[in-house]
């Protein structure tokens, strides 16, 4: 991983904070590592197509999945759903370098929670005990909550 590309995607970080017009929410979260991503998705129609018009994201985890995150919303902007479903982990993290292998799972977070979004927008929302997470309602801290419930893995300790 290009460490200088990391720092300078971390201090252009775009596209953070929730999104309450999204057509599409999609949350992904590790039991293992704590760590989560939700990520909105806003289309618009272009040429007869419809297109990613803006995304946003928020992530309960370490630099890199703030970093793939942020370049994945930019990214996927002016993308069909089939183009974006197309994009793997590696495509969202390119512009930071090959990771380690101890980061990959940050990539395949943040494409996760793309294609949960994508997937979404067709289906009712739905929770599942597996590390994958979707839905469209709440905020992550809620969607935390559950997963520690339903994994008994993730606990979230408030302080004032």
């Amino acid at each position: 991983m290009d460490e200088a590309a990391l720092q300078q995607a971390l201090t252009d970080t775009q596209n953070l904070g929730e999104m309450p017009d999204a057509d599409a929410v999609g949350t992904v979260g590790s039991p293992d590592c704590g760590d989560m991503v939700r990520l909105w998705i806003k289309y618009k129609e272009k040429d007869g197509r419809k297109v990613i018009d803006k995304a946003s994201f928020q992530s309960f985890g370490c630099q890199t999945a703030i970093a793939v995150a942020s370049i994945a919303t930019e990214l996927i902007r002016g993308k069909t759903k089939e183009e974006a479903l197309s994009m793997s982990a590696e495509d969202l993290s390119k512009p930071l370098g090959p990771l380690p292998p101890m980061k990959i799972h940050c990539g395949q977070m943040v494409e996760g929670a793309l294609r949960a979004a994508l997937e979404a927008e067709s289906k009712p929302a739905a929770t599942s005990a597996a590390p994958i997470v979707s839905d469209q309602s709440g905020t992550l801290a809620d969607a935390l909550t559950a997963a520690g419930k339903t994994q008994g893995k993730i606990k979230i300790v408030l302080t004032s």
